[in-house]
């Protein structure tokens, strides 16, 4: 089945999700549903234009699609494609096909959606970028929207732990926005993943955003709101992914802080409040089973030490942080002070060491070494 077929379908004007899913279930394929006609397309509900592009076969916008796939690490994601990712396959309807700009493997890993204020404090801004780097050093992929604010920081987070992330775009993959994400797109693009169901071309609307955060949503074990308004989309997100039966954690703030009313609407609804990073990765430690990916810094040298426990270095780590606990029960602050470690790189390690038994967590939040 050729990428060209596909294309068709994906190019035509008007043919999105809805209608290409509608398509590819009633006539199984693409050349099958090109083959069916205007008066198959027509009876599928298919609009005029898209009935007329759907009947050329030299379709320039395909052309131009096939141009872009020729550069290295642009690809086109197709149900049934071994690369697209099972998490997705999983929505009504599921995007028939997805636009990618790098690595694709990151589609195979547990990832967790952080989203927010476009317009968020800079306490707001400051925790999404801390969560994005400690749960990138801990081997989750950080999806977010690329969008200002949240979504940003939480992608620069991840960057900065040299962890994995994957922006999901409200636009085609040769459009960037908003335009002063450039040069952040570009980092994306090299060292992560860029993911869009909108044909190239494509330039942002309001109604591609729904569909945005709803991919962000469906390819996550969970999601982390980190400042919103009451009215905001990151809440559409969140709600997204409890109907999908996803995990929700939600950061609390000031009540004096509207931005924080999202965020405890969503407590209130029953999302999981957060305050560090291993109330996170103590709830979704099952899903990460299996799928550790190294990093750099000390979170991630500890963490690979969980797959790899003849590396000394990295058991040294381990031995570290377990001396600093001391026979004594220990909380995290106690033990940033007195390892120097940020507090992602002591709670990422506490998790491991707690999974392998050798510490283990106390009512008041404090951590003892198991004899």
């Amino acid at each position: 089945m050729s990428e060209r077929d596909w294309l068709r379908l994906a190019c035509a004007p008007g043919v999105g999700t809805t209608l290409g899913t509608r398509l590819i279930e009633r006539y199984g394929t693409p050349p099958a549903a090109l083959a069916a006609g205007d008066a198959g397309w027509r009876a599928l509900g298919i609009p005029a234009p898209a009935r007329a592009a759907l009947a050329e076969p030299d379709n320039p916008r395909v052309d131009e699609a096939l141009r872009w796939l020729e550069q290295p690490a642009h690809h086109l994601i197709t149900s049934g494609d071994p690369a697209y990712p099972g998490p997705l396959s999983e929505l009504t309807p599921a995007p028939p096909w997805l636009y990618a700009v790098g690595d694709t493997d990151l589609l195979d890993y547990p990832a967790i959606a952080i989203v927010g204020s476009r317009n968020p404090t800079p306490a707001g801004l400051e925790s999404a970028r801390e969560f994005g780097a400690a749960l990138a050093s801990a081997g989750l992929v950080v999806v977010s929207g690329l969008a200002r604010g949240i979504d940003a920081a939480a992608h620069e987070g991840a960057l900065a732990a040299n962890g994995m992330t994957i922006a999901v775009c409200g636009t085609g993959l040769d459009r960037v926005y908003p335009a002063m994400h450039k040069q952040l797109a570009e980092r994306i693009a090299d060292q992560g993943l860029l993911l869009s169901e909108f044909a190239l071309g494509t330039q942002p609307a309001r109604g591609n955003f729904p569909s945005r955060n709803r991919i962000i949503a469906g390819l996550c074990s969970a999601t982390l709101v980190v400042e919103a308004a009451r009215a905001s989309g990151s809440l559409i997100t969140a709600r997204m992914a409890s109907a999908a039966g996803r995990d929700v954690f939600a950061l609390p703030g000031s009540i004096h802080n509207p931005l924080a009313r999202g965020c405890h609407q969503l407590i209130r609804d029953g999302a999981k409040l957060v305050e560090t990073t291993a109330h996170i990765l103590e709830d979704i430690a099952g899903v990460m089973d299996g799928f550790r990916r190294p990093v750099d810094g000390p979170a991630a040298a500890a963490d690979h030490q969980h797959n790899q426990p003849d590396n000394a270095a990295e058991d040294d780590a381990h031995r570290a942080l377990l001396e600093a606990i001391g026979h004594a029960p220990a909380r995290v602050d106690d033990l940033v002070a007195r390892t120097g470690w940020p507090a992602d790189a002591v709670s990422s390690t506490l998790l491991i060491l707690e999974l392998e038994g050798r510490v283990i967590a106390t009512p008041g939040g404090s951590y003892t070494r198991v004899a």
